[in-house]
């Protein structure tokens, strides 16, 4: 199967690693140093958990031209790129496409790309849970097992699920197909985005952020209120269990945010201003439609905004 990745960070390098290993013709899109270091290196992964390293050779190309077909392209890009991407997509023959990672704006991408003039499209929107960062040329990656994504289409199945399926039958990646992915997407953005805005505040300095009970009481809070933003405007809240916790629990959340990011691993966990502030935004118009009260959430956002 001809299979493109678009984007060569840790989601997308490891995404990569999956395919390869699957027996498949995988080729990534990058730029700059980062093809560069795909060319002369392949995909390096240091494998955090699982201590071992792997090497894959890819091929690498720096743009998408129309005429590039592929069986599935996987859009592995920050939330805050999509607008970028969305109309290279558009003007490509491919047919099924799987936008993959934060996204608040499921079914005006999933519009946007059904009207593409040169071909129709499929869409599937999906998150892989692995994290990590990259220095020197190669990713290190954390994942549990052999890495998953859930994954799910705006309008019931997936027309592609049996490409999907075949995609990753030779490897031991799980898919998770659920059939409320916009929502689940957005529950889960209620979960990062605070976390990330404390984070972020301190420089990605776990032990300061861990010192800060202020913050931490904040980002808890905030968590909460966008639970009850989303419950508000008759969204599922998945897993209820999850949400029922940090609402009713804080205290007890706090303290296992803290015992968490105390760990090294938690040092590995990256994230920008910018795509922040993009889903910040974002979450700021469902919050406006919502008759919820938001302090905490505004006291974090009004900090973020502050940020250059």
């Amino acid at each position: 199967m001809k299979i493109l990745v678009y984007g060569a960070g840790v989601q997308g390098s490891y995404l990569a690693h999956v395919l390869v290993q699957g027996g498949h013709d995988v080729t990534v899109l990058a730029r700059g140093k980062r093809a560069e270091e795909l060319e002369n290196e392949g995909v390096v992964i240091r494998h955090y958990l699982q201590r071992k390293t792997t090497v894959d050779s890819v091929q690498v190309i720096r743009t998408l031209e129309p005429e590039d077909v592929y069986d599935l392209i996987f859009v592995m890009m920050k939330y805050s790129d999509f607008e970028a991407v969305l109309p290279i997509l558009a003007d490509n023959d491919s047919r099924h496409i799987v936008l993959v990672g934060n996204n608040m704006d499921t079914y005006a991408m999933q519009d946007y790309l059904s009207k593409s003039k040169r071909s129709p499209k499929q869409v599937a929107f999906g998150f892989q849970t692995t994290a990590g960062t990259r220095a020197d040329g190669k990713v290190i990656c954390i994942r549990g097992g052999h890495g998953q994504m859930v994954i799910g289409g705006l309008d019931g199945t997936i027309p592609f699920r049996s490409l999907l399926e075949q995609a990753f039958m030779r490897t031991k990646y799980k898919l998770d197909f659920h059939e409320q992915i916009d929502a689940w997407l957005k529950n889960h953005m209620v979960l990062v985005v605070p976390m990330n805005m404390v984070i972020l505040f301190h420089g990605f300095q776990m032990k300061e952020v861990v010192r800060d009970d202020k913050r931490m009481r904040q980002m808890v809070a905030a968590m909460g209120e966008g639970f009850r933003v989303l419950d508000s405007l008759g969204y599922p809240l998945i897993p209820a269990g999850q949400a029922s916790w940090i609402t009713k629990h804080p205290h007890f959340i706090r303290w296992a945010l803290k015992l968490f990011l105390a760990l090294p691993v938690s040092r590995l966990i990256d994230g920008t201003v910018v795509e922040l502030k993009a889903l910040n935004n974002s979450f700021a118009g469902w919050r406006t439609l919502s008759d919820v009260s938001t302090p905490n959430w505004d006291a974090l956002e009004a900090e973020l905004l502050s940020l250059s």
